[in-house]
């Protein structure tokens, strides 16, 4: 599913595996905390060193004796990170020392069959240098001495990495790619959606709200479309933020809506749309991203035959400003419906990258104000003499008119009504832009 090879970062926790992949990757996409479990599910970033390109993988902290179920899931999506590998970076603490831990790590790695450089991490100086000769005892070759913190002797690390790289199979050329969004409250079970969607346990599944910490890419294909899923962390109202650790998960869902094209919009159908769901669909109708709302826990409700009407009715008089969402009824628990959440993305993607040819688009402009004229204001009427569509994602539209301010927005959502109508555009968002002209240079 993934061109690039895969390098995967491993490690006891709070080794600075982190650290070392935000540097490597030159933008901070891990949370970097100074406590151990922060980093539960893998986190992928491109990388590219030397003009050699790759995939990292940034995975929990690896303990291998705890009865911790959260620890037991991090180490379980570590050696699957390990599993997709085709090299593996192996991080020690040089300040800590070579631990039992370290030597259970390595004597897996070693099984696997696959290249393993070892860095020692947090020798921040040229004389710390000596801290690293206990890890030949590891048995997996010549430690390199590294400072992710400090950006020290990243380079011969990065050397190292690519000579390690497979040499065959140059990475296939990226062609377009679906990015998802997954967004909500915590504990709506989006990270169980997710899991449902792509039938496998890529990302961590707990009943614990706030368990999705980092927004994590998860890359698969459905009937020959590429999508990259994004689930990100449940997100909080600021006054439930308590550790800081929190306020970056808040940022990443937003950061991940932003570089999203489709966003998927879960809501529980237990609690129904809450004020936070309202603040939530806002920020991703804003964004101008193409949306779909999904009702997830569907198979908890005593339901009749008019129950799935009802809670529509709700969510369009809740959302007013998403009316243009189609609306899902799922249960990620029996899978129910989610088989038509791919197809549904798909078509909400193209809807949100349709272009209109400017005389057609010109023509239901004029069609819609022989129906309803437009407004006036101060006496003059408001002329609209020309329409054109110079973007999509979203699709938006400029209006040159004689008088700007004569455009009531009552009108503007009229003439969006009207493109509708005409074109669809269903799951996006319209963008409609005002500009004077005059009479004469049109």
């Amino acid at each position: 599913m993934m061109s690039k090879p895969i390098v995967a970062i491993v490690g006891r926790p709070n080794v600075g595996k982190s650290t070392l992949f935000n540097r490597i990757g030159k933008k901070r996409v891990s949370i970097v905390e100074d406590m151990p479990g922060v980093t539960r599910d893998r986190i992928y970033m491109d990388a590219e060193w030397l003009g050699h390109e790759f995939t990292m993988i940034d995975t929990g902290g690896i303990e291998l004796e705890t009865n911790d179920t959260m620890l037991n899931a991090i180490r379980h999506q570590a050696k699957l990170a390990i599993d997709e590998a085709d090299v593996i970076l192996f991080i020690v603490d040089g300040k800590t020392g070579m631990t039992n831990s370290d030597e259970e790590v390595a004597n897996i790695l070693r099984n696997t069959r696959k290249p393993v450089l070892l860095a020692v991490n947090k020798v921040d100086t040229i004389k710390d240098n000596h801290d690293i000769y206990e890890f030949y005892n590891l048995g997996l070759g010549d430690p390199i001495p590294v400072s992710a913190a400090n950006i020290l002797n990243l380079g011969d690390l990065l050397d190292a990495v690519v000579e390690q790289l497979p040499k065959e199979g140059e990475a296939a050329e990226e062609s377009d790619e679906i990015k998802v969004a997954v967004i909500g409250r915590p504990n709506v079970g989006k990270s169980s959606l997710v899991n449902a969607l792509i039938g496998e346990e890529r990302v961590i599944v707990s009943d614990v709200a706030g368990t999705t910490r980092d927004a994590i890419d998860t890359h698969f294909v459905t009937d020959g479309t590429k999508f990259v899923l994004i689930d990100t962390a449940g997100m909080r109202r600021k006054s439930k933020i308590e550790m800081p650790v929190e306020r970056y998960s808040v940022i990443r869902s937003l950061r991940a809506v932003d570089r999203a094209d489709v966003v998927l919009m879960v809501i529980d159908a237990v609690e129904g749309v809450t004020e936070q769901d309202k603040k939530i669909a806002g920020y991703a109708h804003e964004a101008g991203k193409a949306s779909v709302i999904v009702v997830n826990k569907w198979d908890l409700l005593e339901k009749d035959s008019k129950t799935s009407l009802r809670f529509t009715e709700n969510i369009r008089s809740e959302l007013g400003f998403m009316q243009y969402s189609p609306v899902l009824f799922t249960s990620a628990l029996t899978k129910q419906r989610v088989g038509r959440l791919t197809e549904l993305i798909k078509f909400v993607a193209e809807q949100h990258n349709m272009r209109v040819s400017t005389s057609i688009l010109n023509q239901i402009i004029s069609d819609a104000t022989a129906i309803n004229p437009p407004p006036a204001a101060h006496g003059k009427r408001l002329k609209i003499y020309f329409t054109t569509q110079p973007d999509v994602k979203p699709p938006t539209f400029i209006l040159f008119v004689n008088e700007p301010e004569a455009m009531h927005f009552s009108y503007l959502r009229f003439l969006e009504n009207k493109l509708r109508e005409s074109f669809g555009f269903e799951g996006t968002p319209l963008k409609l832009v005002v500009r004077g002209k005059k009479e004469k240079d049109e």
